[in-house]
């Protein structure tokens, strides 16, 4: 029988696969269509330490394989997220869930992954550091080895539970960012988040997102990611939760060959409510026609 388990920074997980952050909202929203205790786990709206309306509208943009978003990290803020937002996921979630955490200084990360981290709900912290759609923001401290390091560090000192770290494509040097935060104690990295791009409204000769620019997701991201997520596999020995591109089971095999213990699902959402659960489905199957027994041991067996 087909072993889908799999261990992320010391907790088991039924199967490796986790809606991402932005793509799942916070979780009771899709248990209207399924019971999303099948995920492994799934990582919540990014969360800020005040409330964000987000970037101005239009904020999606479709193109070949993909989508554009700015949405901007939109959310209520952490405090209302754990008074508001926890309490609701609770009724239709018994597994632990990621946080995931964005913040426009060290102070704000500091702050809203030290709250998170109390709550019994939380199992892991995904540290957003690579978010491109908010001036300013994350993707400053994702693109800089010296700077990815000194939030890690300081948030490390101030959260106990397993601290897993996202990071932005839109570098030269991605295994050197990962080994920075490594040396700052993270327990984890995620990777890839979205690649900056754009799209111009040919009647208006003007950009189609608000922004200007978004970060790009689907299925062309793949190649990409794997490609990444193989280069940090090289430069770390922390776990690799792999995404980008990510839309069916062979997808899930080929990210864990290339080096991720779990992976991420996001824009399949935005197309299938239930890919997620789909993809759990798929596996047994998969892990037969390629001859595994137990999933979590093909982890890095590309290299």
């Amino acid at each position: 029988m087909a072993d889908t388990r799999v261990a992320l920074c010391g907790i088991t997980l039924d199967n490796p696969v986790i809606p991402a952050s932005g793509t799942f909202g916070y979780g009771y929203e899709f248990a209207k269509f399924y019971d999303i205790n099948r995920l492994g786990t799934f990582s919540f709206k990014g969360t800020t330490k005040e409330p964000r309306f987000g970037n101005a509208t239009p904020r999606i943009a479709e193109c070949p394989s993909g989508l554009l978003n700015c949405v901007g990290l939109q959310n209520p803020g952490v405090n209302a997220v754990i008074s508001d937002e926890l309490p609701k996921l609770k009724k239709v979630f018994r597994k632990p869930v990621m946080a995931n955490v964005s913040g426009f200084s060290t102070e704000e990360y500091v702050y809203t992954a030290s709250l998170l981290d109390k709550e019994e709900q939380v199992g892991w912290i995904e540290l957003n550091i690579s978010c491109p759609n908010v001036h300013g923001g994350g993707m400053a401290f994702g693109t800089s080895p010296k700077m990815a390091y000194e939030v890690v560090a300081a948030v490390r000192k101030e959260v106990k539970k397993p601290l897993i770290v996202k990071l932005s494509p839109n570098v030269t040097d991605i295994a050197s960012v990962a080994a920075a935060c490594e040396s700052a104690d993270a327990d984890g990295i995620s990777l890839i988040n979205t690649v900056l791009g754009m799209r111009i409204n040919l009647k208006t000769r003007k950009p189609l997102l608000a922004n200007i620019t978004g970060g790009l997701s689907g299925p062309a991201l793949l190649p990409i990611a794997l490609r990444m997520i193989y280069q940090v596999y090289e430069a770390v020995k922390i776990p690799i939760i792999g995404m980008g591109g990510i839309s069916c089971a062979e997808d899930v095999v080929e990210a864990m060959l290339a080096g991720a213990t779990a992976v991420e699902i996001g824009a399949a959402n935005l197309v299938n409510p239930y890919a997620c659960r789909d993809i759990i489905e798929a596996l047994p199957e998969t892990m037969e026609k390629y001859k595994i027994n137990k999933l979590a041991e093909i982890t890095g067996g590309a290299h």
